[in-house]
């Protein structure tokens, strides 16, 4: 059974080797945290995309893909995402394991220093980031960011969150804003790098089937990095009280309506009610089973879809859903009367069955890939919960209808937001 285990710790840095002789490949996984912040979020998406574009023994974009087809066609990627109120800004090389090359290659240790070296030796251009590199990327990232309208039912969940969440660190976008990506040029972006690569709270997450000198040589060269005073990460407000739920109607070219209902559970990730959250979202709308499904879109054919998400990291619950623009009355009705039901205890047996199984089957099956493997072990540690796979399926068969019933009376409504045609 996978296990996090951390084999170092030291000036901000936290060190985890997950081993699992079960793949083929081995991945390393490099993660910054910052807080979430308008003044810094689109600098921190421009950072890994200036810095893949070349380092100074592979200067180009194409030097770095060339040398990894050599290194046996290894894969590299980097990016941002945000869990609650942290920026996450993420390395990654995943490449075949030395025992399946049939000779000395060593692809472990080049595709570390190959990461190394992308993260810490970028090209430069008169003590700077290259001009060129940076222009590009803050194009690229505009049109990223601009892109958001064209997946409309994710639009609509991340515009309630913004909605729910105004004035404070959450409602900013993973990616920043375009009106911030102005301001930004070579100089002001490679002082950050160096204040970001300097200060901020590293997790590093190595998996696979790799031998201890090996993982020594990591910890060396990582811990032998400059680094100052490390930034402290505070993890954000989860409890809110709701005076008034907030409306929020915003007009674009859509077929249908994509209706958003954000609630603040009040319930936070390192809580034993935790797994009792995750139970009541699930019977809500975690599945084809759930009173969402069964109820608002199969019975009452009130929405093309319909479920329940929780955003763990900052005590959230959204509902989601595709309605025709004319039924929304009708469908916050319908949607808030499950929630209300579960409130009152009405729960069938197939309901939290089907809902237990459901979990069980979502936790097991992410043990099928090193990257959900990982991104499970840096959720834990984000949310200072040291459950690995077993205990969490053992805590979740724990929970009865009563805690589910609990849980779900702490659950407010605090925002109703509708993308409708305009």
């Amino acid at each position: 059974m996978e296990k996090a285990s951390k084999i170092a710790s030291a000036n901000g840095m936290d060190i985890f080797f997950v081993r699992a002789p079960k793949f083929k490949t081995n991945s390393i996984n490099i993660f910054f945290h910052d807080s979430l912040s308008k003044e810094n979020a689109a600098k921190n998406a421009l950072i890994p995309a200036v810095l893949r574009r070349g380092c100074e023994t592979h200067p180009t974009l194409q030097d770095i893909a060339n040398y990894l087809e050599e290194l046996y066609g290894a894969s590299f990627d980097c990016g941002v995402t945000k869990k609650g109120e942290h920026q996450i800004v993420q390395f990654y090389i995943e490449h075949i394991s030395d025992k399946y090359t049939g000779e000395k290659a060593e692809l472990f240790e080049k595709c570390f220093e190959l990461v190394f070296e992308i993260l810490t030796k970028p090209v430069l251009e008169n003590g700077a980031f290259k001009k060129d590199f940076v222009e590009q990327e803050k194009e690229n990232l505009r049109k990223l960011i601009e892109s958001r309208v064209n997946d409309k039912a994710q639009l609509a969940v991340e515009r309630c969150f913004e909605t729910m969440c105004e004035n404070e660190p959450f409602s900013v976008y993973d990616y920043g804003f375009v009106e911030d990506i102005e301001k930004i040029d070579e100089k002001n972006l490679y002082e950050h790098y160096q204040n970001f690569l300097e200060g901020l709270p590293v997790l590093v997450y190595i998996t696979g089937d790799i031998e201890e000198e090996k993982l020594q040589k990591v910890i060396s060269r990582m811990t032998s990095l400059k680094r100052g005073n490390i930034k402290t990460i505070p993890f954000g407000e989860i409890s809110k009280e709701v005076k008034d739920v907030k409306e929020k109607v915003e007009k674009m070219s859509v077929n249908q309506g994509k209706l958003s209902l954000g609630f603040r559970t009040n319930t936070g990730p390192n809580e034993m009610d935790y797994y009792n959250l995750l139970v009541c979202n699930t019977i809500l709308g975690g599945g084809i089973h759930s009173k969402l499904f069964q109820n608002v879109r199969e019975k009452e054919s009130l929405a093309y879809y319909a479920f329940s998400r929780l955003e763990k990291f900052k005590g959230l619950m959204v509902i989601s859903s595709g309605i025709e623009i004319e039924n929304k009355d009708k469908a916050v009705k319908i949607i808030l009367q499950q929630l209300e039901d579960i409130k009152q205890g009405k729960i069938s047996d197939y309901e939290y069955e089907s809902s237990i199984n459901t979990i069980e089957t979502g936790v097991r099956s992410i043990m099928d890939g090193q990257l959900q493997i990982v991104d499970f072990f840096l959720s834990q540690e984000i949310a200072k919960h040291q459950d690995d796979f077993e205990s969490l399926i053992h805590q979740v068969k724990k929970v009865t209808k009563d805690d589910v019933v609990k849980v779900a009376g702490k659950i407010k409504l605090d925002t109703v937001y509708f993308l409708t045609a305009g």
